[in-house]
């Protein structure tokens, strides 16, 4: 039986890129509906850039967590983290907390 999903049900995938580690970003979160209310709020908590894209977010919850995002999305993401660079640019006291 294949399970239909609800287009309506809000999805979220975390990120995480360690530049001198690591040699591509690294999913360390997914979920729909509650998790993903938590991973936005967490995020939002630790001023960490949210950028929405359904299309990535639907490519991405496919890869495993602490996984690395498959070569065919490089381009995307290296767009999203630019944009993340440029959010802690340009307000450099929100930028979220390293770990």
């Amino acid at each position: 039986m294949s399970r239909r999903k609800n287009k309506n049900l809000k999805s979220a995938v975390a990120l995480k890129y360690n530049t001198d580690q690591d040699p591509a970003p690294k999913v360390t979160a997914k979920g729909e509906g509650l998790v993903a209310e938590r991973i936005i709020a967490l995020a939002k908590e630790n001023q960490v850039p949210i950028k929405e894209d359904p299309d990535l977010v639907q490519i991405l919850s496919q890869v495993d967590i602490n996984r690395e995002v498959p070569p065919s999305v490089y381009k995307v993401v290296a767009e999203l983290l630019a944009f993340v660079y440029k959010m802690n640019q340009k307000y450099p006291n929100l930028a979220g907390k390293s770990s």
